[in-house]
């Protein structure tokens, strides 16, 4: 009963939205028609599914009555396998209302900055972080999100050592947050003359855009240093100081790029990836004050966590926090993510339904 009331408290605060958005005083005034339409936006998929939960309700309550009846042979074993459908339908409108209803992330429908860096192994893991790149991009590209470079260190092999870009699109960092980790590489490398199969990892931080309300920096804390940005294996790529590096005073976290053509922007990209940083740093901090009792089974975004292994020999990709094996592996790498990404977000969804953690 308290979550049909606090459903119906949502109907009703979107239908006064709906008023409100046909104020002209609202109309005329940008920021709260952006407001108001804002928050009606995010109400409706709930409002919608409530909706029709009502009308499911009224229906099945109007089958059962119609039920006891005097009724033919024909009509009743209709009327029975109406009460059925709408039953089923019942069960699965209110299994979508308590996931609907869970506190939702602020940061879900945010922009995210996806860092990749090869770890152990060498140029094999430079190799497997522009795998991982590949990846990203190619399932970004599946959701019409945009995808921008802010940052890239290459070895010679055309690997990369490091990769810093942007994902632009609604709902990016909902859907790749929980990649955070250690990724697991096992193959044999193109380097190896005697077949053998070596082990290799490379990390991946998901971090969500930051705007300047989201994390304030103070000019007088940061230092703004220029150089000649750089190509593969550190070779001057150009003769003009356009690369800069931030540094943030007050907690030695650092960003660097050198992609724009010029120094301003990409002082205001290495600003963007200092500000998620900031944020994520914070963010480390306050959970791992309570690392030992909101633990959770996808992950903590611990970046040592090994959450998943990519199998060439045998095409196997598995993701060690939920026991996950796909024997899909050059799909998967070629971007197609979606059931991996859908089973994690379920299992955190119903971790939190476990746990009570209704709103």
């Amino acid at each position: 009963m308290k979550m049909l009331d606090r459903l119906q408290s949502l109907a009703d605060r979107y239908d006064k939205l709906s008023e409100l958005l046909c104020d002209p005083d609202v109309t005329s005034d940008t920021k709260k028609l952006r407001e108001y339409s804002k928050e009606q936006s995010d109400l409706q998929e709930s409002y919608e599914a409530y909706t029709e939960y009502k009308a499911v309700v009224e229906q099945y309550e109007a089958a059962r009555i119609m039920q006891n009846e005097k009724l033919d042979d024909e009509m009743r074993e209709l009327v029975k396998m109406e009460l059925e459908e709408l039953s089923q339908r019942k069960e699965e409108l209110e299994e979508r209302i308590k996931i609907l209803m869970l506190p939702k992330d602020p940061n879900d429908d945010k922009n995210v900055i996806v860092e990749i860096r090869g770890a152990a192994g060498g140029d094999e893991a430079a190799l497997f972080a522009s795998d991982l790149y590949r990846m990203y991009t190619k399932f970004a590209d599946a959701q019409g999100w945009r995808t921008e470079i802010m940052d890239v260190s290459m070895n010679d092999l055309g690997g990369f050592k490091e990769i810093i870009f942007m994902v632009n699109g609604k709902g990016a960092y909902s859907k790749l947050k929980f990649e955070s980790g250690a990724h697991r590489v096992q193959r044999i490398p193109t380097t190896e003359s005697g077949g053998r199969i070596h082990t290799s990892t490379s990390t991946v931080a998901v971090l969500p855009e930051m705007e300047d309300i989201d994390i304030e920096i103070n000019d007088n804390d940061i230092r703004v240093d220029t150089f000649c940005s750089s190509g593969a294996g550190g070779q001057s790529v150009n003769t003009t100081k356009s690369a800069v590096r931030v540094t943030h005073v007050p907690t030695g976290i650092v960003a660097t790029c050198q992609d724009g053509k010029s120094q301003n922007s990409n002082k205001e990209k290495a600003l963007q990836v200092l500000r998620a940083r900031i944020f994520d740093k914070l963010q480390q901090e306050e959970m791992s004050k309570y690392a030992g009792e909101r633990k959770s089974k996808v992950g903590t975004g611990d970046r040592s966590e090994r959450i998943r292994t990519y199998n060439f020999p045998q095409s196997r990709v598995t993701d060690h926090r939920i026991g996950l094996t796909l024997h899909r592996l050059d799909a998967v790498l070629n971007g197609d993510m979606e059931e991996i990404i859908s089973t994690l977000t379920i299992a955190a969804q119903s971790e939190l339904m476990d746990k009570g953690e209704q709103v």
